[in-house]
């Protein structure tokens, strides 16, 4: 039952394997073994997609049900041994994820030997709701309400460049002189910089910048060569703002700090994630 429900979920037997570290082959048996018990076919499939017959939309959700209660039963379990274990799975964006959540992690596995981690690091916005994750770290304003959401903390973009990069450009004054400046733009997928940030600029949109990338590690490593100026977190850039390696600049004209919240599904939460928010919380502060 648990690999038919993930197959459903994640769309494809190969997904599948890989999350089970098996081969599709394997999983594709384990649908198989089913499909023969109950003597009616679950799953459509093809070499391009896969889609529930009207047995298996009927055999899923009663899985989801009984997997749902198994879960309920060890977690009840658990709360009344007061000893949290399982496997969590936490979502966060790539930056503060590398600074701030994988040393929060790394430290929680250390005090809680019977809880693993699944950390995914991904700048894509996920469905907290319905995505097979447990605690979802976002950046930004939120727009659904119908998850539990608590702030954390606050994300603080800054301009930086080289002390060198301005003493041969010189250092923008406003935001309409960066238009003249090598930009450096972060890549927010199918939307603007100047829109995801709420800025008055299009020099760091992807058609004007000289570089465009997915990684604020790899802007930095560009300006830092000289190559341009940054727009990026100030925990990617401050030990490089202490040691005079970047500076920043257009300090009274930076976006707006974002929120950052801690997203999961419901009030009522197993204790290992319980136990994992409040570690998570208690670290931040």
């Amino acid at each position: 039952m648990q690999v038919f429900v993930d197959v459903v979920q994640r769309g494809s037997l190969s997904r599948s394997a890989a999350h089970f570290s098996v081969t599709s082959t394997m999983i594709g048996k384990h649908v198989k073994s089913l499909e023969s018990h109950l003597g009616t076919k679950l799953l459509h499939r093809t070499t391009r997609k896969q889609s529930l017959t009207e047995a298996g939309q009927a055999y899923y959700l009663e899985c989801t049900r009984i997997l749902d209660e198994i879960e309920e039963a060890e977690n009840s379990l658990q709360s009344l041994t007061n000893k949290p274990k399982g496997t969590i799975r936490i979502n966060s964006p790539v930056t503060y994820g590398n600074l701030v959540v994988a040393p929060i992690v790394s430290d929680f596995l250390l005090q809680f030997p019977d809880i693993n981690v699944e950390l995914t690091l991904d700048n894509n916005l996920i469905d907290p709701m319905h995505d097979q994750v447990d605690v979802v770290i976002r950046i930004g304003e939120l727009a659904d309400s119908s998850i539990i959401a608590r702030k954390v903390d606050e994300y603080e973009m800054l301009f930086c460049a080289t002390p060198d990069y301005l003493e041969q450009h010189g250092t923008p004054q406003s935001l309409g002189e960066l238009a003249s400046h090598q930009c450096l733009g972060f890549s927010y997928g199918d939307i603007q910089t100047n829109l995801a940030l709420r800025i008055d600029t299009s020099a760091f949109d992807r058609q004007f910048t000289r570089l465009s990338s997915n990684s604020g590690q790899a802007l930095k490593t560009a300006a830092l060569r000289n190559t341009g100026i940054i727009l990026q977190p100030r925990l990617l850039v401050a030990e490089e703002l202490k040691q005079g390696a970047l500076c920043a600049i257009l300090e009274k004209s930076t976006p707006p700090p974002s929120p950052i919240h801690l997203l999961y599904k419901g009030k009522s939460q197993p204790l290992k994630i319980r136990t994992f928010i409040d570690f998570f919380l208690d670290a931040l502060q």
